[in-house]
């Protein structure tokens, strides 16, 4: 089963023009030179240098504290990682010179605001991560040159809203995480682009509801993540397109009501996790339009920690929790509150019973 499971002062990254004569030129050669010697020995010469590896693509640069970050990257880099150095800002210009970056990342910095030209000199991106900073918003435009990213990473910021414009070119989208945000609401149409998602993660947040067309664009999902919010209701419409999910987390809301068909267009389901909401009943019907999805939940599904009221209205729950028992987890925890007389008791111990 799948489930949920530094110390520099602040540094802004400045790209100085270089003076224009032969030591400036010299300077550069000698620094290429000996960032191939370094890397071709596997060892860094001292604790300021980054990690530095060349391969037939091209180079891979990765530095973290104490080393210190050079001026220059070689222009044939496609992996750039600069993290935990406590960066408030990067100049507009910092990836100038090396077009053919493809993987990027920046977590663990403390990075306030992006520039709206920051992504322009690297079209070729593919991987932007930017875990665990301090953006509240992101700069209008700052993708519009990034058609072939596929995986954009927000992880751990001080998002508390999301503008549909900001995400506008990321067509190519298959990875979106915005968990451990402080997001309240999305606005509507905020995928509508997104044909190609396979995985997109909202836990962690503050979203109450969410806008009913939400996954109209996603229509390959795999993974959906809302795990850790405030959400009150399923509706019977959010999944209805997604006939590909195989992971869906709803664990840790608030969800006290979940539509009879909520869950009637899912055909691969893997695994459910429903636990620690304040359900007490389910609709009749909800787990049997599960349909083959049931029988292959292959990696089981959760759902304790739920005030679950043990009368006839679960009858169609026991059903299938009898019929589906081997992949049911924490049974333990899976308990009735009600009615007096079986309160305490295993959900499964009572859909046993004649």
């Amino acid at each position: 089963m799948e489930k949920r499971e530094a110390a520099m002062s602040s540094w802004s990254l400045e790209r100085k023009q270089s003076p224009v004569g032969w030591d400036s030129h010299l300077s550069r050669i000698l620094f290429l030179l000996l960032l191939f010697v370094v890397s071709a020995q596997g060892v860094t010469p001292n604790p300021d240098a980054c990690l530095v590896s060349h391969s037939g693509n091209g180079s891979s640069i990765s530095c973290q504290p104490p080393a210190r970050l050079p001026h220059y990257f070689p222009a044939d880099t496609v992996y750039l990682a600069v993290e935990f150095f406590n960066l408030t800002q990067l100049p507009a210009n910092t990836l100038q010179g090396i077009p053919n970056l493809q993987e990027l990342h920046l977590s663990s910095n403390q990075l306030e605001d992006l520039s709206a030209k920051f992504l322009l000199p690297v079209p070729q991106l593919k991987v932007l991560d930017l875990t665990r900073n301090a953006l509240t918003r992101l700069p209008p435009g700052l993708f519009q040159v990034s058609a072939a990213l596929h995986t954009l990473v927000l992880k751990e910021n001080q998002l508390k809203v999301l503008e549909a414009s900001w995400l506008h070119s990321l067509k190519a989208l298959r990875h979106l995480d915005l968990s451990g945000n402080q997001l309240q609401t999305l606005p509507p149409g905020l995928l509508a682009n997104f044909t190609d998602l396979l995985i997109l993660d909202l836990g962690n947040n503050q979203l109450q509801t969410l806008p009913p067309d939400l996954l109209s664009g996603p229509l390959r999902l795999e993974r959906l993540h809302l795990e850790g919010n405030r959400l009150q209701e399923l509706g019977k419409g959010l999944l209805a397109h997604q006939p590909k999910l195989r992971y869906l987390f709803l664990n840790d809301n608030r969800l006290a009501t979940v539509a009879a068909g909520a869950f009637r267009g899912l055909q691969k389901l893997d695994m459910l996790d429903l636990s620690n909401n304040l359900l007490t009943t389910v609709p009749e019907g909800l787990w049997m339009s599960l349909g083959k999805a049931a029988g292959n939940m292959k990696d089981g599904f959760d759902l304790s920690g739920n005030p679950w009221i043990c009368d006839r209205k679960l009858d169609d729950l026991f059903e299938w929790l009898v019929a589906n028992e081997g992949k049911m987890f924490f049974r333990n925890d899976t308990r009735c509150a009600g009615p007096k007389a079986l309160k305490g008791q295993m959900l499964l111990v009572v859909a046993r019973s004649p």
